[in-house]
């Protein structure tokens, strides 16, 4: 990154320059004079285009120009178009750029779980079958969180709408997810709370479920008991007792999975809070760890970094596939695949998807991609895995956290308050901001624009992270922002 004044240069083949903070008319920054006020987080032409011309950002073309434009002219929306295209062929092109940049093996303190995994957190959850127990459970996790108050680190249940009357797929989907979420370590005990005449009523659930540890899974359905509430938190009591049984201990970074999440980026995302987020998944993986990149709609212009970087042509062709056969859901509803960025992105300064595609990709470092996942599959393997998945948040976020994410770390540029089951970290990519919302933020990456090195906020970074799976709180934590969301797409009875 190349700085002169108030813009910096992101690669040293750009053709633009990005204001870190607005440029007035008359301004010269890299030889260029202003031709106008370009607002804080936009582009500034540094050459003339011609109508068609590739402009360039990171190093690559985030799209061509609809109009003849000047030197020193703003660069948006108005003159800026996508490049891309619909299904396409790629060619697997292999690049061995694997960081190795452990800063000495480090520990957390965490809890081993009967079945070997890990938990950076000892609560009980409560998993809904079906929404139409959704009230029933929060009654169950008021009345055990009054009775059982600091005997494990809190009680909470997800409220959802799906478990009935879903077909096919989006029913399968609802039972990956809350699959994902019994079997998540960071529930030392779950009670599997269903009403009894749901499609995925608990025995079919089961059955999707597979094998679990009797001590640690417990099942009821409200329609078999006389007082629904009473025989919940009486379960709920059971499971307490054994979350007790835990106890935290050292354990290596090898066993984190974090997952990776952008929302409400700005001008800055590319610049400061993802390729943050980006050092830090290279730092985790150099340790032995697994990071889970999703939002594949925000790959689209920037899948070819991560196909290259795939271990072999299995998994290549598997990532292919996956940016695919997303274009072909756009597709089957009569969607312009490249309908982003959001109104939010592009008030921040983002215009085209290869642009927020080629700062969306930051955070997942330069790994090499060892597995693509499906939507409601966990990660098996260490290393940097993609996972199918929209973009939206809460959509997200709950896809990271069933697929294992131990920690979801989420940069921002705009701010939010949402937080999944698991902690879920913002960074936010500009101070203002980390000022402005002290209450959702828990990192500042803007410090980045102030002369901090990539190198030493990055071991901060890191540690902060390790204090986080060791015990410390993120802001949604400590405001009770926890939720899910389930994907769907299909017919509902």
């Amino acid at each position: 990154m190349i700085r002169e004044k108030n813009a910096v240069k992101i690669n040293g083949v750009d053709n633009v320059a990005v204001a870190l903070e607005p440029i007035n008319k008359g301004e010269v920054v890299f030889g260029v004079t202003a031709a106008e006020t370009i607002p804080a987080g936009h582009k500034l032409a540094l050459t003339a285009f011609h109508q068609k011309n590739n402009i360039i950002k990171y190093g690559a073309p985030i799209g061509h120009a609809t109009a003849e434009i000047k030197a020193g002219e703003h660069i948006h929306t108005h003159n800026l178009r996508t490049s891309l295209g619909a299904i396409e062929n790629y060619t697997y092109e292999p690049q061995d750029i694997a960081p190795k940049i452990a800063f000495g093996q480090k520990n957390f303190m965490g809890y081993k779980r009967a079945n070997g995994k890990v938990g950076i957190r000892n609560e009980i959850w409560i998993v809904n079958t079906v929404g139409c127990v959704n009230k029933i459970a929060e009654k169950i996790v008021a009345e055990a969180n009054r009775l059982f108050h600091g005997q494990t680190d809190g009680i909470f249940t997800f409220v959802h709408p799906y478990g009935c009357s879903q077909l096919g797929a989006d029913h399968s989907y609802t039972q990956g997810i809350l699959k994902g979420m019994v079997n998540h370590p960071n529930a030392a005990g779950v009670l599997v709370l269903g009403l009894g005449c749901e499609n995925n009523h608990i025995a079919e659930f089961q059955q999707v479920l597979g094998e679990w540890d009797e001590k640690r899974v417990k099942f009821l359905n409200a329609q078999d008991v006389e007082d629904d509430v009473a025989a919940g938190v009486e379960i709920v009591k059971e499971l307490v007792d054994y979350a007790k049984t835990f106890r935290r201990e050292p354990i290596p970074v090898s066993e984190l999975v974090i997952g990776l999440k952008c929302g409400g980026s700005d001008g800055f995302s590319g610049i400061t809070a993802n390729p943050l987020v980006g050092r830090l998944s290279d730092i985790v993986i150099s340790h032995g760890g697994s990071c889970i990149l999703t939002e594949v709609p925000e790959m689209f212009g920037a899948e070819t970094l991560l196909m290259n970087r795939c271990i072999d042509e299995n998994i290549f062709s598997r990532s292919v596939s996956l940016i695919n056969d997303f274009k072909a859901y756009f597709m089957r509803h009569g969607q312009e695949i490249y309908e982003n960025p959001s109104p939010g992105n592009k008030e921040g300064g983002i215009s085209t998807l290869e642009e927020k595609s080629l700062g969306c990709t930051q955070k997942g470092g330069n790994a090499v991609v060892v597995d693509v996942l499906d939507y409601g599959q966990t990660v098996e393997k260490r290393g940097l895995n993609l996972l199918q998945g929209p973009g939206n948040d809460i959509v997200a976020v709950t896809n990271l956290m069933a697929a294992g994410a131990h920690i979801v770390l989420f940069t921002t540029g705009r701010g939010t308050p949402l937080g999944a089951p698991v902690p879920t970290v913002k960074i936010s990519s500009n101070t203002a901001l980390a000022q402005k919302k002290a209450n959702w933020i828990d990192f500042d990456a803007g410090v980045l624009l102030d002369g901090v090195s990539m190198d030493e906020l990055g071991e901060k970074f890191f540690e902060y992270v390790l204090d986080v799976a060791s015990g410390k709180q993120a802001k949604n934590e400590a405001n009770d922002y926890r939720e899910i969301s389930i994907f769907k797409d299909g017919v509902t009875l």
